[in-house]
């Protein structure tokens, strides 16, 4: 029975097809990966709903796809004769098929350059093949010429010389870049620096943190999870800064809900995730569904509702180690905070020196929408909530 396979309402976005993970006549598996796509913010792998024959491909690398576009026609009857004549071959061969440990990534690039990964030994964690395995296996199988033959194909992602790698940037890179270009451009941006008194506030969470331990709660508070109560809680108290500024530049779109978006370095790119209607949000829930959304950002699984519809971005290094940056806004957004890493400073207090752990922030603003005194308010408020976390509460 030949059976119709299309994409699923994943949402009313565009995708670009950027990978075809079978080839006709293979004989694919329920759950198996057929395509990748990527949109704005996302990639995704779409999987087969049923087991069957390849029969025809209704699309090709770079074409637009959305739901319920056809993707492949595939033979369910003649899979059922196959896997009988299959399983039959191994009973008498007796053979072992071992599981191969590799990304989707690794797996593609295998059929690409026509590898047999059951002849490389992975070097990662627990014998999972990498990018470095496949290109140390290529470099020893062919030589500089062949692959320089193949520099102008759009699907290779790495060319290999003796001094000189080449890595093709992500659909996701491509777009974002676009636009953090366009937006730095087009965007007069004002940046305030500040730093914040946190050590309160890190004796609280690290006290907590210390009892979810103790009652064996799978909950861990990080300080982003509290910056991001106390940047809704102001930007409820000043909604500008809570806005969308109108296309012809005249007036400001006041967002009644407060939804925040958060950077998570992926290694496609950087993805925003939006955490929603935060307002109505106690500390643990932000820290379990912002736990959630970055695992799915870097595992590239978000839906488009987990990537729309925010209204402040904040975006952290402090996990990396830096003082001070000028976060770019995202566009239509007029502001953004950033994040830098906290360290232990001799801050005096009219008698003595005394050790706090201060926090450097950096806020970026549309000065088109917000003056600078505004925006000196913002970070204040911010300031006064995160050095007693009682103000919080009130």
């Amino acid at each position: 029975m030949l059976i119709e396979i299309k994409l699923p309402n994943i949402s009313n976005d565009e995708f670009e097809v950027t990978n075809i993970l079978v080839k006709i006549g293979e004989n694919i598996k329920k759950k198996q990966s057929l395509l990748t796509i990527e949109g704005d913010k996302t990639s995704l792998e779409i999987p087969s709903d049923f087991s069957g024959i390849v029969k025809e491909i209704k699309i090709n690398i770079g074409d637009k796809v959305k739901t319920d576009s056809l993707l492949f026609i595939i033979d369910n009857e003649k899979n059922e004769k196959i896997n009988n004549i299959f399983k039959k071959k191994i009973v008498q061969e007796n053979n072992i098929i071992n599981e191969i440990y590799a990304s989707p990534l690794i797996k593609s690039l295998s059929r690409e350059f026509n590898i047999d990964l059951n002849k490389i030994k992975g070097t990662g964690l627990k014998g999972r093949i990498t990018k470095e395995d496949i290109q140390l296996y290529i470099n020893k199988k062919k030589n500089n010429k062949i692959y320089e033959d193949k520099k102008n194909d759009k699907n290779n992602i790495f060319i290999i010389n003796k001094n000189i790698e080449n890595i093709k940037l992500s659909n996701i890179q491509k777009i974002s870049g676009k636009k953090l270009l366009k937006n730095w451009m087009t965007i007069p941006h004002v940046t305030i620096f500040d730093k914040i008194d946190i050590t309160n506030l890190e004796k609280f969470r690290n006290k907590k943190n210390e009892e979810f331990l103790k009652k064996k709660k799978k909950v861990k508070i990080t300080p982003l999870v509290f910056i991001i109560k106390a940047v809704a809680i102001v930007l409820n108290k000043m909604p500008k800064f809570n806005s969308i500024l109108s296309k012809n530049n005249e007036y400001l779109k006041i967002n009644k809900y407060i939804n925040i978006g958060i950077a998570v370095e992926t290694n496609k790119g950087l993805i925003v995730p939006v955490i929603k209607n935060i307002k109505n949000k106690n500390i643990i829930k932000i820290s379990e569904e912002l736990i959630d959304i970055s695992n799915k950002a870097r595992k590239g699984i978000l839906n488009n509702n987990e990537i729309s519809d925010s209204c402040f971005t904040i975006s952290s290094l402090g996990h990396i180690g830096t003082k001070y940056f000028t976060p770019i806004i995202n566009a239509p957004e007029v502001s953004i905070l950033g994040i830098s890493r906290s360290s232990v400073e001799p801050i005096w207090n009219n008698k003595e020196f005394k050790p706090k752990i201060m926090l450097p922030i950096s806020l970026s603003f549309d000065h088109r929408a917000i003056d600078g005194a505004d925006g000196a308010r913002f970070i204040k408020k911010i300031s006064y909530l995160l050095s007693d976390i009682r103000n919080i509460i009130m």
